[in-house]
């Protein structure tokens, strides 16, 4: 078990710094920053001067050597529009990412779990047929189309809820439900497919024949079962709806790390960029960690070796 836990411990330190490689170089190959951090009349000479005392004219290995060295210390620099410290901007964003990620998650279950199950039980019925249809739409539809739908419906027409999200209850359920709907779609299917499987297993035969009722059948011995594929689909999609959420936050204006992303994106704010992938990250490789343990408590057969 040990070992096993040691193995994926280092993997997930190669995947981080692999990640932290590539957007690294990504960053880089979007050009120099320096112009856009000076005034338009500044002079070439300026310029260089600056690009000097930023450490940009240097080698891009020696670049990120330094930034190593930076991040192992916890000094991700600081922000060069908004001269912030860059890891403390993304993780004063994090909450809020989290929160819009769980509540997603919240709809998505809520929605997925009884469909798949239903769905299942019912093979081929008409509600069969209309549920894969359903989940075929959910994760064909970007978030943006699904989040302007939204909020023309619900913000322009009816004038229910607010076009832009929020931390509270009501700016939290349209970027909730934007977010929901997709990840609910992939539940549902794969949900669907591992009750099939699991009720046509020999146990549930015989469970039936003891006469127990179908509603302790279906709950207790297949839902259990089937949710060991399932669980590793949620707890794979968290990471998802946090990537997925950086469109989600940009249409409802989120304040998440979302949109901080993004506006760093388009003001070539490099150490934010490499802050907020690195976050990122390490909570999708910890989560996929959680998920493989979490197997062995599920189903007993599993181990660890």
């Amino acid at each position: 078990m040990w070992k096993y836990v040691v193995t994926r411990a280092v993997h997930s330190v190669l995947v981080v710094i692999a990640a932290s490689m590539i957007v690294f170089a990504l960053s880089h190959l979007t050009g120099d920053p320096t112009p856009l951090m000076l005034p338009a009349d500044a002079t070439p000479e300026m310029i260089a001067r600056y690009r000097t005392l930023m450490g940009f004219d240097r080698p891009v290995h020696v670049q990120y050597w330094s930034f190593i060295k930076g991040v192992l210390t916890g000094n991700f620099g600081r922000s060069f529009m908004q001269g912030e410290d860059a890891l403390q901007l993304v993780l004063a964003r994090l909450p809020a990412s989290l929160k819009l990620t769980l509540v997603s998650l919240g709809v998505s279950l809520l929605i997925a779990v009884p469909a798949g199950v239903v769905a299942a039980i019912g093979r081929g019925s008409w509600y069969d047929q209309l549920s894969r249809v359903v989940a075929l739409l959910g994760q064909c539809l970007p978030n943006f189309y699904v989040g302007i739908l939204l909020i023309l419906f619900f913000s322009v027409r009816l004038n229910w809820l607010p076009p832009t999200g929020g931390t509270d209850w009501k700016g939290m359920i349209l970027p909730g439900l934007t977010l929901g709907m997709y990840a609910a779609a992939e539940t549902m299917r794969f949900l669907r497919s591992s009750m099939l499987e699991v009720l046509g297993q020999a146990y549930i035969r015989t469970a039936r024949c003891k006469g127990l009722h179908e509603f302790v059948v279906i709950v207790k011995h297949a839902l259990r079962n089937a949710s060991l594929a399932t669980v590793t689909v949620v707890g794979m999609q968290i990471g998802v709806l946090m990537g997925r959420a950086v469109v989600t936050e940009t249409v409802f204006a989120y304040p998440g790390m979302g949109l901080l992303a993004v506006n760093a994106i388009a003001h070539r704010d490099f150490l934010v960029i490499q802050a907020f992938v690195i976050v990122m990250a390490v909570i999708v490789v910890s989560l996929n960690f959680l998920v493989d343990l979490l197997y062995g408590v599920l189903d007993p057969r599993i181990r660890h070796e």
